[in-house]
């Protein structure tokens, strides 16, 4: 199937295939005329990758995460899982982060909000 086709069924843009294609996540044949040509089994590939971008993952993490799906082994699976974990635990030090950042704000908003109110009492 020609490129839109794949877009189209895998519910993505060309752009994004254009895009996962320079990363090496996903592969296609070149016709004469130089279109992309794809096989069905790209449309769970790419069902794929978007669960993995979903996660918060890079399209760099993506790549090194793929071998466990085509070469399934007991150390490629092993090798998946502890990045999963290494990936989990950086977003959830990002949360934290994040979480100190809101909270700084609200400080910020209550002191904002005290001075408006002594401005609005004179």
């Amino acid at each position: 199937m020609r490129i839109g086709e794949l877009a189209s069924r895998a519910g993505v843009s060309v752009r994004s295939l254009r895009y996962y294609e320079e990363q090496g996540l996903i592969t296609s044949t070149r016709s004469a005329g130089g279109q992309r040509h794809y096989t069905d089994r790209e449309i769970e590939r790419v069902a794929f990758i978007q669960r993995l971008y979903a996660a918060g993952l890079s399209s760099r993490t993506i790549a090194e995460l793929l071998p466990c799906v085509e070469s399934p082994s007991e150390q490629n699976s092993t090798e998946a899982f502890e990045r999963l974990v290494r990936e989990r635990d950086r977003i959830s030090r990002h949360v934290e982060e994040l979480v100190t950042a809101r909270d700084a704000l609200d400080r910020l908003i209550d002191a904002n909000r005290a001075h408006h109110g002594r401005l609005a009492a004179r």
